[in-house]
């Protein structure tokens, strides 16, 4: 099992910006995919951005050219740096690991919450 932790949330203006790290248990396996997700307030959660072992890095249109998200695998942290951040951008922020193999397997932090005022 794979323990995430997240943190860094927190109110911010809009136009501001929060830094969120995930740290992993343990070590992560090498084919992996490391994710944040967000749930807005009545809405189902989706995708901010996504990071393969491999170095690929996927976006939400949404957060293309504001967020940013990076990893260090030898502390098995992913990081999600988010600018110029705006009022839809208020939910719970999920930590998301999938580990590619047989079988696949997949872990979720418990959420950190990210208030952005007007």
């Amino acid at each position: 099992q794979v323990q995430l932790v997240e943190s860094g949330g927190g109110l911010v203006q809009a136009g501001g910006s929060l830094s969120l790290s995930c740290v992993a248990s343990r070590s992560i396996p090498s084919f992996n995919v490391m994710a944040w997700y967000y749930q807005a307030p009545g809405k189902q959660r989706e995708l901010v951005a996504s990071s393969t072992n491999g170095g690929r890095t996927n976006y939400a249109d949404s957060v293309k050219g504001r967020f940013t998200i990076s990893r260090d695998n030898v502390k098995s942290t992913v990081y999600l740096q988010m600018n110029t951040l705006k009022p839809e951008d208020t939910g719970i922020y999920y930590c998301f690991v999938k580990v590619l193999g047989l079988p696949v397997r997949e872990y979720w932090g418990q959420g950190t919450r990210v208030t952005v005022s007007s």
